[in-house]
């Protein structure tokens, strides 16, 4: 499985961005979609999850700014993300994982930079 993550860039606080994942390769058997990110000198920590009967879950520091969604056709999932702020800067990773009848292996795209500054 392969993922392209694309729609990082710099933006000034209170504005909106959003990332896409494109999915390629043998995805059949993808249950969890979603997004993580990485700040300098931190660790990685979970943004937001999509399941493929659409069921989300989002970090307490995002909820209510960002909105995850995700297209089953066309294997995509994308994040909308409003009233940005400093504190969400950071490298964005795209994440996929396999249900365990298809070997529950995870998965992760290359990672978009996010900078929200003035």
């Amino acid at each position: 499985v392969q993922l392209q993550a694309s729609g990082g860039g710099l933006v000034q606080p209170g504005g909106s961005l959003r990332l896409s994942c494109a999915t390629s390769g043998s995805i059949s058997g993808i249950s969890v979609m979603g997004w993580y990110r990485q700040a300098p000198g931190t660790q990685r920590e979970l943004v937001a999850t999509i399941t493929n009967g659409g069921v989300t879950n989002y970090a307490d520091s995002v909820k209510g700014r960002f909105t995850i969604s995700r297209d089953n056709a066309k294997k995509t999932v994308d994040l909308q993300m409003n009233s940005l702020k400093p504190a969400d800067t950071a490298v964005y990773y795209c994440y996929a994982a396999k249900s365990r009848l298809f070997g529950g292996s995870n998965y992760w795209g290359q990672g978009t930079q996010v900078t929200v500054s003035s």
